[in-house]
């Protein structure tokens, strides 16, 4: 297998899956305040608070970032072991 994972591809598409997944949430959770998940939100995401402008931006930020973690680990770790397959 010579096949080869993008990291600006993957960290991209990774990052903002997580970000639209956390504003659909937020969304949720300001239709629906009874199933909100904002206490999971609380304890991912470092200076997020239930609900402000400036927390929400931080939150959709740290998102981002969180894709970017993921990706700096998985991308390299899957093109080693995959070019090692045969």
């Amino acid at each position: 297998m010579k096949h080869k994972i993008s990291l600006f591809a993957f960290g991209h598409a990774t990052s903002l899956f997580l970000l639209m997944s956390f504003s659909v949430c937020v969304g949720f959770g300001l239709l629906f305040p009874q199933q909100a998940m904002y206490e999971v939100w609380l304890k991912l995401l470092p200076g997020f608070e239930w609900i402000s402008w400036k927390s929400f931006f931080l939150g959709a930020l740290e998102s981002y970032a969180y894709g970017w973690f993921i990706a700096l680990i998985w991308v390299p770790l899957y093109n080693v072991f995959g070019s090692k397959a045969k």
